[in-house]
């Protein structure tokens, strides 16, 4: 645990000793509440709710969760500072888990800075805020499985925009899986339980779960699994990579 501590220690710092850290909370500060006002008309639904935001975060933090983890591995790589922190004696699982949280710590602070929407839709009427409460949980859950799959993603390169591209294929597929337009586009090629398996993929139809205020243990179980899964990937990438240099 102390390895742990002090990766993630390092890591956090390492956002903040650079630009990314203050651009990715700015654009969220500025994104976040644009789609929900502008694009998800928040005045015009009369409602005194958070909907019009749980509604697009899942697009925004495909776009953003991505790009906060292609540096993870991807960096490391690239300036060959790989093999010094595989040399340390810091277990693997160690260092993969402290990367993540670092992250996840900063994707959480991005959701914190929407806490003034709710402060307002409780002065503009009642809303029920256990709702909301379960709907930052659920989006809180969703991007630690974004960032997990793009830290996975970014342990295959050494190129930061390659990583970025990739976590953000990754991210929009299991996000559609699911959709109606996607088994239209299988059409017939797709039988029911392959069809099936594709639905319980869909990492958007589990989180507007929470958007409406529900909690099931399933779905919190589908995100959990879906970063202990991917945190495994990475480590298991970069445990080949030990002393492969970029």
């Amino acid at each position: 645990m102390q390895a742990l501590k002090a990766v993630y220690r390092r890591e956090l710092l390492a956002y903040f000793q650079t630009p990314l850290a203050y651009v990715f909370l700015a654009v969220f500060a500025f994104a976040a509440p644009a789609f929900a006002f502008y694009v998800g008309r928040f005045f015009d639904t009369n409602r005194a709710d958070l909907a019009p935001l749980f509604d697009y975060l899942p697009w925004l933090l495909i776009i953003l969760m991505p790009a906060l983890a292609m540096r993870s591995w991807a960096e490391e790589r690239d300036r060959g500072t790989l093999e010094f922190l595989m040399a340390l004696p810091i277990p693997l699982w160690a260092s993969t888990g402290g990367k993540f949280l670092a992250a996840w710590t900063l994707a959480a602070a991005a959701l914190a800075l929407t806490f003034p929407m709710w402060i307002a839709v409780n002065y503009l009427g009642s809303p029920d805020n256990a709702a909301i409460a379960t709907g930052y949980f659920g989006a809180f859950l969703l991007a630690g499985a974004y960032l997990a799959l793009g830290q996975a993603l970014s342990a295959t390169t050494s190129n930061q925009v390659v990583a970025f591209v990739l976590g953000t294929g990754a991210c929009f597929a299991i996000t559609l899986a699911g959709l109606p337009f996607v088994f239209s586009a299988l059409g017939d090629a797709a039988s029911a339980s392959i069809a099936e398996f594709i639905a319980d993929l869909s990492a958007l139809e589990r989180y507007n779960a929470f958007g409406r205020g529900v909690i099931e243990l399933r779905d919190v179980i589908y995100f959990l699994g879906l970063i202990a899964a991917s945190l495994a990937a990475a480590a298991v990438l970069i445990a080949e990579r030990r002393g492969g240099g970029r």
